[in-house]
């Protein structure tokens, strides 16, 4: 018999300020629920893990404005996010808070055992101090130039742009982020985490231990960091709003928020397990994953299993399959402008289209490098792909059952080696698609899935059910092609799970399999079936366009003090920028990424390598012999393998289309751009 696995798979807990968007499902929720599924379609032990993170100065800012207490703040946004996974369908086995006051004191005896093995470093420092506030401000709330790369947007953690581990005190010029206003310095005392002392220990734990297993973009930002060099952090916080420190010296002091956020994973198994908790935290046989966006793994990968390895006894992450972002319409999401699409609004406006959202969420997955979701593409999936594809296939087989054998599966006669081929490639797929689940490609598992359809079609077009004059071969091929209906009820219920069950309610089958298992038959000859019913409708272009419409108007409609202002430079920024004329010499699509081209460009001293994405815009032999201005000093960033030497400059159309900027006549190539 086979041994049941056990594994603890967390969500990143979502900030109670805001409801939950798109970008966030597709970075995090997403992937986690059809992981999840995925697992207990396998027969494993599996807890799903997530809850609210209510504490910090967002929070207390968010209270001041709508003048509300912070408990009053987090308690509409909790209610709202939570309502929001439970209409969507995700499948949390419980969606916790970290205002509970078991997570206070769970967060509270972590502190302590720390505290009590002389972990911490204790400090009086300065600070940054925000005048015109009143309180001192996290590192994420100080803006400045990066020293290292001249970003002016880099954070007091951390620089988004190269990677680099930083403090407030590294950034030059930093202003607060909350009032706009340059900080001034001032001493307050705090308990530091020695991340340095454990440099060793995470090198051989990520780099060494996990070198072939870890995503490469979670490796490399690991890495980054840890090259870098990595300093002692603070966990606490001069604040009113959270977990107090539990010393009696600490008064007007709480937790930092990302010491005690993911300690909501731990508090949260706690509220629903409260006899055998210990069994997912602290036995070494449980697989821990923690499904998070880019942005959140420097504390997935570095300072929480620091915690969990300094505290002792407890299971560290096996996994922490982090996604990119999700882009909006060809711009970055950006909640300030309202620029994004929430999943509340969704549902209300769509609540029949759950499972069409989560594949083409899927689809456009930013596993390994941003994606972008627009409309139009969400409408031609849903068309193409799901009505024209899945929703086909599944209508045209049990459409013709009921013609041919009545509301039943007909009764076959011998297979013929097109059925014995058509059947044996299907049977291939199911474990393919678990062999990607397995490695978190959910993409290529979705597309694998939907090859199963695929071929059913192809099957269909081959055989000509409808022209067949024999009544059992007739039979025999329906008999087949509803194995492979069958089929496709097992291998999407990751992915489309309300799909999933609309296919088995009319083949009125109720049996479970694991995508290892499946084996044909799947159907006998003479099973009941329902009647048919489309599982699928199109979106229409006018439905496409008052959602676009609408998410336009939303962003232009914001009150004036909350769009974000312009990004100034000063002459002296602008003239660092080194632009030359170059000549594109070859092109060729870059393997296994759809939106990149890359370049050979002649800037003519020199000929220099370009990854650029605008494949979708340009083919590689329209761009051979054009010249096209470059940014010739950029720091140079490996993509795809590839290091890329400099960027194209083009120009974005309303309707996202792109054009290169060039010379209005040939000039030589590197000629400089004034």
């Amino acid at each position: 018999m086979k041994k049941q696995k056990r594994y603890l798979v967390t969500a990143a807990l979502p900030y109670a300020n805001g409801g939950i968007h798109l970008g966030h499902l597709a970075g995090a929720y997403l992937p986690a629920d059809i992981y999840v599924r995925y697992r207990r379609q396998c027969g494993d032990d599996v807890l799903f893990i997530c809850g609210s993170d209510e504490h910090g100065v967002p929070i207390t800012l968010g209270a001041r404005k709508e003048g509300i207490s912070p408990q009053q703040f987090v308690d509409k946004y909790h209610e709202l996010m939570k309502r929001s996974f439970s209409d969507f369908g995700i499948a949390f086995d419980i969606y916790s808070r970290t205002t509970l006051p078991l997570h206070h004191q769970t967060s509270r005896e972590f502190f302590l055992n720390l505290y009590n093995k002389n972990i911490f470093i204790e400090e009086t420092t300065e600070q940054y101090y925000d005048e015109q506030e009143h309180l001192f401000l996290a590192d994420r709330y100080i803006q400045g130039i990066c020293p290292r790369c001249g970003y002016d947007k880099a954070y007091g953690d951390q620089c988004e742009r190269c990677g680099s581990s930083l403090t407030p005190r590294d950034l030059l010029q930093p202003v607060s982020t909350l009032s706009g206003k340059p900080p001034v310095l001032r001493q307050t005392r705090h308990w530091h985490l020695p991340l340095q002392r454990y440099e060793n220990w995470l090198r051989q734990w990520i780099l060494h231990d996990h070198a072939h297993d870890w995503k490469a973009n979670v490796l490399g930002q690991c890495k980054s960091w840890l090259d870098s060099g990595l300093q002692p952090r603070a966990m606490t916080r001069d604040l009113d709003w959270g977990v107090p420190v539990p010393l009696p010296d600490a008064e007007g002091k709480v937790l930092y928020v990302w010491f005690d956020a993911p300690i909501g994973y731990i508090s949260a198994t706690k509220e629903l397990r409260p006899d055998d908790w210990q069994r997912y935290w602290q036995d070494q046989d449980t697989q821990l994953i923690h499904f998070i966006g880019k942005d959140n793994i420097v504390f997935h990968c570095i300072i929480f299993p620091v915690l969990l390895y300094a505290h002792g006894g407890y299971v560290l992450p096996a996994q922490v399959p982090a996604n990119e972002f999700l882009n909006l319409e060809g711009e970055k999401l950006s909640t300030s402008r309202n620029w994004a699409i929430w999943l509340h609004d969704y549902l209300a406006d769509l609540p029949d289209r759950k499972d069409e959202l989560r594949y083409v969420l899927t689809a456009l997955m930013p596993e390994t490098s941003d994606s972008d979701f627009t409309w139009k593409e969400y409408q031609a999936r849903i068309n193409n792909e799901l009505v024209a594809v899945l929703g086909n296939f599944v209508n045209r087989v049990l459409v013709l059952c009921k013609k041919h054998a009545g509301l039943q599966v007909p009764t076959p006669g011998s297979l013929n080696p097109l059925d014995e081929k058509y059947l044996n490639e299907v049977q291939s797929l199911p474990s393919l698609v678990a062999a990607h689940l397995e490695r978190f490609r959910f993409r290529d598992a979705q597309n694998a899935m939907m090859e199963v359809a695929r071929l059913g079609n192809r099957y269909l077009a081959e055989t000509e059910p409808w022209k067949e004059s024999d009544p059992q071969r007739v039979a025999t091929v329906l008999y087949t092609a509803i194995q492979l209906v069958a089929c496709i009820a097992v291998v999407a219920e990751p992915f489309l799970p309300q799909t999933a069950e609309n296919i088995r309610a009319m083949l009125r089958w109720d049996q479970r399999y694991s995508l290892q298992q499946i084996a044909f038959p799947l159907l006998r000859a003479g099973h009941p079936l329902a009647e048919p019913r489309l599982l699928f409708r199109k979106f229409e272009d006018e439905e496409a366009e008052r959602q676009r419409n609408k998410l336009f108007q939303s962003q232009s409609t914001l009150p004036a003090q909350i769009q974000e202002p312009m990004n100034l430079c000063t002459y002296e920024d602008f003239s660092k920028l080194e632009l030359r004329v170059g000549t594109v010499k070859a092109a060729s699509v870059v393997p296994k990424a759809d939106k990149l081209l890359q370049l050979t460009v002649d800037l003519g001293n020199e000929r220099r390598t370009i990854v650029s994405g605008i494949a979708q815009h340009f083919s590689p032999e329209q761009l051979i012999g054009r010249q096209v201005c470059v940014v010739v000093n950029l720091v140079p960033r490996t993509i795809r393998g590839i290091e890329s030497q400099g960027m194209i400059l083009t120009a974005e159309g309303a309707d996202g289309s792109l054009s290169l900027l060039q010379p209005a006549e040939s000039v030589p190539a590197g000629a400089m751009i004034r």
